[in-house]
């Protein structure tokens, strides 16, 4: 899985042992046919012993190395069936498929009771809204809309610059270059998710390459780390110790089971974090995850990975910044700026990305539940407006943009009705609310969890003080 079909041709060379530890294993079984059951498969689950199904085909993946997606969605799918998440992160299936064969190592049994899917008219009716879409051209881009769109992106960074070198350091150009920094940066973080899923060229290397300029030069990021992050994310939505947006137990528990483990966890070793006043400290701490967390995490994700090319990229995003604010606020003065940026920003991203998920289910992994219902139980949507479509880059669609994360944001909107009409039939959620209200359900949420985890934590010291 993962972002596509990228440096496949070094695993090539991977083939001849792969094969010979796939024969082996075949043969220890007694099975010359190559076939195994569900529980033979599900045995092979961790990161050094990991076989995953697609179409019925078991795949020996643990020598994979240099998957493009990364190696822990590789691992999230470890003893399970991944051909719909394959299916959804490979726009060239067929030149995908072909560097599958070497790790090949035989069929899932046609008889194997455990191969019942609840799910396949689910399923059957998903693969017809696929079809409907492809049928009507909705996995094509409009050139119109992503140019206009970097474009206006550029605009607002550059009037931050004009502004500041025409009108001097005044209080109202420095506010205007907050605003427009502000909007460049975040709108920026929307067109490189475009790029970083696929979603702008048909061919994957212009994808990778404007993916990695745009969240290089203009946010001063890492592609790489964005991309083990989200896919992540995106294969295991609120799946609890797979999905990196449920493992934020440092400074937030969400959902209705995080906060019962982190209180066992607490009372264990004898420590506690106010976790019941989350929904207070939210938009403090919130925000400063990019300029104090994310600012720095990603450069040292780009390093320690030696992905140089990132490195090259967000060294330029800084090397411009600094080479022309502090000629007018001095180096403390453009740092500081720089700062204010990152907590605007950030506040913008992590009210709209968290409004979408962290108020949903947060759960542990059910390997036989379908995409859809995956996606469905996990996400939900901010109703639809010029200016919503705009402030969340379309994430405002963020249901169908889980289910075809490879459709271009402009035709997420197209779906919504279909997508509806399958949850309706098969008895399944279908969220969407007005922005205001998904915002403050964050906070209402958040309180909730909190809460859960002083109540659990107070019954647990209580209980220990009664035992000694």
């Amino acid at each position: 899985m993962g972002k596509g079909s990228k440096n496949l041709d070094d695993d090539q060379q991977q083939e001849s042992s792969v094969m010979t530890t796939s024969s082996s294993v075949i043969n220890e079984n007694g099975n010359g046919k190559g076939q195994y059951t569900w529980e033979e498969i599900r045995r092979h689950s961790n990161k050094k012993d990991r076989w995953l199904v697609i179409n019925n085909r078991v795949y020996d993946v643990t020598k994979w190395l240099k998957h493009p997606g990364g190696q822990m969605v590789l691992n999230h799918y470890a003893g399970q069936d991944a051909t719909e998440a394959f299916q959804a992160f490979h726009p060239e299936i067929t030149r995908v498929q072909k560097y599958l064969k070497p790790f090949y190592i035989g069929d899932v049994c046609k008889d194997d009771e455990d191969n019942t899917d609840d799910d396949q008219a689910l399923r059957d009716d998903f693969e017809k809204l696929k079809q409907k879409a492809i049928a009507q051209k909705l996995f094509t881009p409009s050139r119109l809309f992503f140019i206009l769109a970097c474009l206006h992106i550029l605009a607002f960074e550059y009037a931050a610059y004009f502004v500041v070198f025409r009108y001097g350091t005044g209080w109202l150009p420095y506010l205007a270059a907050v605003v427009f920094y502000v909007i460049a940066e975040a709108q920026c973080g929307w067109i490189q998710h475009d790029f970083g899923h696929l979603s702008v060229f048909k061919k994957s290397k212009w994808n990778h390459l404007l993916h990695q300029i745009f969240i290089g030069f203009t946010k001063g990021a890492s592609a790489d780390w964005w991309n083990h992050m989200h896919f992540q994310h995106h294969s295991k939505p609120n799946v609890i110790d797979k999905d990196p947006d449920t493992r934020i137990e440092p400074a937030f528990v969400i959902g209705d089971k995080i906060p019962i483990r982190a209180a066992h966890r607490d009372v264990k070793y004898g420590k506690s974090f106010p976790y019941h006043l989350q929904y207070l400290y939210f938009f403090l701490a919130a925000p400063l995850l990019f300029p104090l967390y994310f600012q720095f995490t990603t450069i040292r994700h780009a390093i320690k990975r030696r992905k140089w090319m990132d490195v090259f990229w967000l060294s330029l995003f800084y090397i411009k910044f600094f080479a022309l604010m502090p000629l007018k606020f001095g180096l403390f003065g453009a740092i500081k700026l720089l700062f204010i940026i990152r907590l605007f920003e950030g506040t913008w991203f992590v009210v709209v990305t968290q409004s979408n998920h962290v108020v949903m289910d947060v759960s542990h992994d059910d390997e036989k539940s379908s995409w859809f219902r995956m996606q469905l139980k996990a996400t939900c949507n901010i109703d639809q407006s010029y200016f919503n479509d705009w402030f969340t880059g379309h994430l405002n669609f963020q249901i169908e943009h889980h289910l075809f994360p490879m459709m271009p944001r402009h035709n997420l909107y197209k779906l919504k009705a279909d997508v509806m009409d399958i949850c309706r039939k098969h008895n399944i959620r279908y969220i969407s609310k007005p922005m205001g209200q998904a915002f403050v359900d964050i906070l209402t949420s958040l309180e909730k969890s909190g809460r859960m985890w002083r109540e659990t934590y107070e019954e647990l010291m209580h209980a220990s003080k009664t035992i000694n």
